[in-house]
């Protein structure tokens, strides 16, 4: 009996596992290739002395993730996680890039930003190859372990195994803990960043 009961159990087990690890029907699986991706930063900054203004701009090509496509029904397709190692970002200042690192964002302790889609919004009933679609993304953007809302305007085609995406939005430095870069009497950021994604993902197994 007791052994029959332990047979009994194990099967049950191995069914629930087995579903938890089949993939979810209908949805294509495409994982971001880093060596053709980029993200980015802007950031509005004026220089005191001589009242210059200047966009910054932090670019880096360690971006990881995944996006699951539903063909059928493309609003429920998923975007992420997609991770960012923020200690790789690269301006035209290595100045800034280490005043960045280790005072402001201090991407050194807190290297990885991620984004996990909850919504898209205007997506098509279909979705046909070659396509372009724009829409709204909407989910949890986590810096320095600080989580917000965000919604990216994107830019979403797909063709022959291969995803390209470009995506834009806007945040407060101040929603995720941290101050704008403030040097006294030299250069003064703004409060609001943009952040660009342009990616590029392959077709992968489920």
């Amino acid at each position: 009996m007791r052994r029959s009961l332990l047979f009994l159990t194990l099967c049950v087990v191995s069914l629930l596992v087995q579903a938890q690890a089949a993939p979810e029907p209908g949805l294509e699986r495409y994982v971001v290739v880093p060596e053709q991706s980029e993200a980015r930063y802007r950031v509005a900054e004026t220089f005191l002395r001589d009242n210059q203004f200047n966009v910054a701009v932090g670019r880096t090509r360690k971006v990881e993730g995944e996006i699951l496509v539903n063909r059928r029904n493309p609003a429920a397709s998923r975007v992420g996680p997609i991770v960012v190692d923020l200690s790789t970002l690269e301006s035209d200042s290595p100045r800034r890039d280490n005043a960045i690192r280790e005072r402001w964002l201090e991407s050194a302790r807190f290297p990885k930003a991620t984004f996990v889609s909850t919504q898209l919004r205007g997506a098509p009933a279909s979705y046909r190859d070659g396509q372009a679609v724009e829409l709204q993304v909407v989910g949890d953007l986590t810096i320095r372990e600080v989580t917000r809302r965000v919604t990216w305007q994107a830019t979403v085609r797909i063709g022959g195994g291969e995803l390209r995406a470009q995506a834009a939005t806007t945040i407060r430095m101040t929603d995720f803990g941290f101050d704008p870069p403030h040097i006294l009497g030299i250069v003064r950021a703004e409060n609001e960043a943009k952040l660009e994604l342009d990616l590029v993902a392959r077709r992968a197994g489920p």
